[in-house]
């Protein structure tokens, strides 16, 4: 009981993807200031952001609403990206196998942040939260179906088995996913996929400043939107975590191998990156089209073109 505690506030739970989400959000805006050609923040920058929202800034509670589902909702989705920290970095650097199952888990529980937003703004009651809350809804209900898809291909890939211990296991002894033209379909599909999750632009519409002033988090302050900021930052480096770990051979921290998991992980932060620094928003529409009709094919084709062991 004590080492699974351990496991979940310290490592690789809690604590350690707190650290490295911080990390990679500062890379996010240091090579977005650089696209910009701007200087970008210094390295503690989000750390400083973090704990003046957490100590310094006052937390105002909004006058309609339910003020208590207001500030649960961003402890719910902290605890949910930790979990989800645990359940994939587990398997993924060899600590523990994970049980039967832990992929489908692994997909419901990364949804509980995204929820959560809905939940607090709908809470807010203001109705730019109300706006960003009903985008984010449609938001989910494209971009999961073509996110289990991908899952649902990534297990015909390895033999219909729905342990991410085992997954591994088959990437190690027939090479990555990403290896063949299937998993470079599933690849492009995941990432957007991750880029929609994180509400990134171009599929920022829930938060657009420019139309609805931050829409879900727009009542927000003080120590509940630190919360929300290091969700954020978790759901960051989670993600591509999990997606180094089902079609890229997984995480190895021996030897040379954590070099290579670090580049990699890194190498799918910066394509997030320039995404959302080489695109403008979308509509919710354009949005919704773009993944039930055009991921949703290119997700079938990658299911196709396995069942042909391409």
């Amino acid at each position: 009981m004590a080492k699974d505690l351990l496991y979940y506030l310290i490592f690789p739970g809690f604590l350690f993807t707190a650290l490295v989400g911080a990390i990679f959000s500062w890379i996010d805006r240091k090579v977005t200031a650089w696209v910009q050609f701007r200087k970008g923040p210094p390295f503690l920058q989000p750390f400083y952001d973090f704990f003046k929202l957490l100590l310094v800034k006052e937390t105002i509670l909004p006058a309609r609403g339910s003020k208590m589902t207001f500030l649960f909702a961003p402890l719910l989705g902290l605890t949910g990206a930790a979990l989800a920290s645990m359940l994939i970095l587990l398997p993924a650097i060899g600590t523990k196998p994970g049980f039967n199952g832990d992929i489908i888990v692994i997909f419901y529980i990364l949804t509980i942040p995204s929820l959560t937003y809905i939940i607090g703004a709908l809470a807010a009651g203001n109705p730019l939260a109300s706006v960003g809350a009903s985008r984010e809804m449609k938001l989910i209900i494209s971009y999961e179906l073509t996110f289990l898809l991908i899952l649902a291909a990534i297990i015909m890939k390895a033999g219909m088995t729905i342990t991410i211990h085992e997954i591994l296991a088959v990437q190690t002894d027939e090479g990555a996913f990403i290896g063949s033209i299937s998993g470079i379909l599933l690849f492009i599909a995941f990432v957007f996929c991750i880029q929609a999750k994180l509400g990134l632009v171009p599929f920022d519409m829930a938060e657009a400043e420019t139309e609805i002033n931050h829409g879900s988090f727009i009542e927000y302050s003080g120590q509940a939107y630190a919360l929300i900021r290091l969700t954020r930052y978790m759901m960051l480096f989670i993600l591509p975590a999990f997606l180094c770990t089902v079609l890229l051979g997984g995480l190895r921290t021996d030897g040379i191998h954590l070099l290579w998991t670090v580049l990699k992980t890194l190498g799918i932060l910066l394509v997030l990156t320039l995404i959302r620094n080489t695109n403008p928003r979308v509509r919710i529409d354009q949005a919704m089209r773009f993944f039930f009709i055009w991921m949703n094919l290119l997700v079938i084709a990658a299911i196709i073109l396995d069942y042909f062991n391409l």
